[in-house]
This record gives structure tokens, sequence and C-alpha cells, in this order.
């Protein structure tokens, strides 16, 4: 692909870059910094999910405009809120205005993606890529981003631990980091300002459109919905935030060690979206997202088991091996299977409907931790993720994307 396209592809990736580098940053630290002015465990529980629902409530707003007004104008929006987070969080301990700020700005517990970008830069990839192309194109992006949360992870904890190691307070350590959080907004921002107009869907597209901006492919959309909820939520009870501070109470594991980890994690998530491209080519995108996925809910529930962290730390790392092949599969099904003036708004209600999940489940884990039940969420969590995927062959596996509808007939 040349021209344009390639340009706002490499533009596109470069963007994810930044945010998803800087969601890396937050996820080791984010619980340990709330710990650090004072929050409970339940209070701790309690904002990561207030900031997941504020997350899909904003994704699906901006998402739901974003064909009609511009997707480029919606994603500096969010890139403004990002910013915006970075700043409070770094400079006040108030918890009322972190819960507030938390809510309308936009963070990552989870280490993945948050906020609207997501959704319209799925919509603007698939709108620049052909058909052949979009499940690889879809898996490269998914490398990008998860290369450079691990990298992120890794760089967040070394900073960390070199800033307490020179007489700065582990309070102190996290707001410089939070700055930084701010500034890749600002870089965020600014990348996106030089994206071109060929991203944006025509305007004679983006006319008809109900309250969620959906259509001909409403009902798919809702189906794939209530299933992409139900594995978000269990999802959520382990969010990586709350997965760092899992391994700190029950081993000890300090923020460099934390960083190692989730570098290796997204190293191997990563390179695993490469090879779900090649799986999807060849059995399917709805078979690639399940049996993919089946396993890596049992390497989940095995962490809990593990009696050193040495071994829970290599059960975290193989259930990475497969947990995240579904993704590139799973955004190259919802472009193929959706018209294009509805790309924005079907991977706005999708995420949604994820981080709305997401949302519910780390209050719950927070109660689970603050009565010593250290176990409960990662048993919950590989149970209704199993349930999930069985749901999803059941109930997709007849429904295939026109590329493959082609290969059979």
């Amino acid at each position: 692909m040349t021209g344009v396209f390639a340009r706002d592809i490499w533009l596109l990736f470069g963007a994810r870059s930044l945010r998803l580098f800087a969601y890396g940053i937050l996820s080791v630290m984010l619980a340990l910094h709330l710990a650090s002015v004072g929050l409970s465990d339940r209070q701790i529980g309690l904002l990561l999910s207030g900031t997941l629902v504020g997350d899909a409530i904003i994704s699906l707003f901006i998402a739901r405009f974003a064909d009609g007004i511009g997707r480029r104008r919606m994603l500096f929006v969010g890139a403004g809120l990002m910013v915006l987070a970075g700043i409070v969080f770094g400079l006040t301990s108030n918890l009322l205005v972190l819960a507030i700020v938390a809510f309308v700005g936009v963070l990552s517990p989870t280490g993945h993606e948050a906020g609207p970008f997501l959704a319209i830069e799925q919509a603007a990839l698939a709108h620049i890529t052909s058909a052949r192309q979009r499940t690889s194109v879809f898996a490269w992006y998914n490398l990008v981003g998860s290369l450079t949360t691990a990298l992120g992870a890794l760089v967040g904890g070394q900073v960390i631990v070199a800033l307490q190691a020179s007489g700065s307070t582990p309070l102190y350590s996290y707001r410089v980091l939070f700055g930084v959080y701010a500034g890749l907004g600002v870089a965020l921002g600014l990348l996106f300002l030089v994206v071109s107009p060929q991203v944006e869907v025509a305007p004679t597209q983006a006319g008809r459109a109900s309250l969620t901006g959906l259509h001909q492919s409403r009902r798919i959309v809702y189906n794939l919905s209530g299933l992409f909820f139900v594995d978000s939520f269990a999802g959520g009870l382990v969010v990586q935030s709350l997965l760092a501070y899992w391994f700190h109470l029950r081993f000890g594991a300090d923020a460099a060690t934390l960083g190692h980890l989730f570098f290796w994690v997204h190293i191997v998530a990563g390179l695993s979206a490469l090879v779900a491209a090649r799986l999807a080519a060849r059995f399917g995108l709805i078979n690639t997202m399940v049996f993919s996925h089946l396993p890596a809910n049992v390497f989940l529930i095995l962490t809990t088991l593990m009696p050193t962290l040495p071994l829970a730390m290599a059960m975290c790392i193989l259930r990475y091996c497969l947990a995240q092949m579904d993704v590139p599969a799973r955004h190259s099904y919802l472009m193929a299977v959706v018209s294009p003036d509805e790309r924005s708004a079907a991977a706005g209600v999708t995420t949604f409907a994820r981080t709305a999940g997401s949302a519910l489940a780390p209050a719950l884990t927070g109660a689970f931790l603050s009565v010593g039940f250290l176990n409960a969420p990662f048993l919950l969590a590989g149970v209704i993720k199993i349930a999930y995927d069985l749901s999803l062959y059941f109930c997709f596996r007849d429904i295939k994307p026109p590329e493959e509808q082609t290969t059979s007939s």
C-alpha cells in the first residue's frame, strides 16, 4: 500500500504506540499510587470501576458522532482528555477530585486501550485497507500496541525504582510519571492533527443513524456486544493494575519485578497477534477467536495454584501467549460484518460494552481482596471466560465475513 493511505496507517500506528506506551507506564503504578494516597483496597476497586465506566460513556459518545463530525476531531478530543487526567492525577491527592477526573478523563487501569481511540482508529484503518489485508493490518496494529505497552511497563517500573533509590518518596515518583503521561497525551494530539482527510467516511454514508449510530447492522452488533460485555466483565476481575497489586500482596513483588513481568507479557501477546492473522486466514476469524482463547483461560485459573512467584509469573506469561490472539480477529470480524458508515458507531458500541463490563468488575475484586480472598477473582474470571468462548462459537460460527464466504463458495 502506497501514498496517503500508507502514510495514514503509519500515523495511526504511531498514535497507538504513544498511547499504549503511556498506558503501560500507568498499569504498573496506578493502583500503587492510589494506595499511597491513602485509599483502601475497596476504594481502589471502586475508583478503577468509576474510571472504566467513564471511559465507556465517553467512548460511546465520541464514537457515535465521529463519522458525522469527523474522526480526526474526535481523536483530538480524546487526546485532550488524556492530558487532563495526567495533569490532575499528578497534582492532587483529593479523593473527590481524583474520582471526578478518573470518570471524565482517559486513564487505562487495564494496560490496554481506553477512551474513544480504538473504536475510531479501527474504523479508519478498515476504511483505508482492503478486505484481504484487514486482519493482517489489525494484527500488526495489535503487535505495535503490545510492544509499546510492554516497553512502557518496563520503563515505568525502572523509573519508579530509580527515583525512590535517589531519595524520592513513592508518591513523588508516581506523580512524575503522571506528568510523563500528560506529555504523551499532548504528543498524541499533535499526531492526530497531521492525519489526512482520507480516514473520514463520505458524508453521504453517515446520514442514516439511530441513537447509537447503527442501522442495518444493529442486531449483530448488539448480540456481539452482549457477549463482549460478559468477556470483559471477567477480564475486569483481573485487570493489569489489580493483577500487579495481586502479585504485590501475594508474593511481595516490587515495581521493578512487575515492570519486567508486564514487559514480557506484552511482548508475547503482541507477537501472538501475527500468528492469529495466519490462523484466521486458514481457519476463519471466529475459530481463531474461540480456540486461542479457551486454553488461555485455563492458564489464568492455574495462576492461583502456583506456590511461588516465578511459577505464577510463568502461568501469567503462558496465558498471554494465547489470551490476546483473539483481538485482531475480533476487530477484523466486526469491521467486516458491518457497513462502512456504521464502523465507528459499531466499534463504539462494542467498546462501550467491553468497557462497561470491565468497569463493574474491579470493585468486586477490591471487595475480594479486602477480605483476603486473593484467588477468587482469577477463578471466577476463568470460568466466565470459558462460558463466553463457547457461547461465541455456537452463536456466530455460521455468520462469516465476506472474504470467508468467497473462499467457501
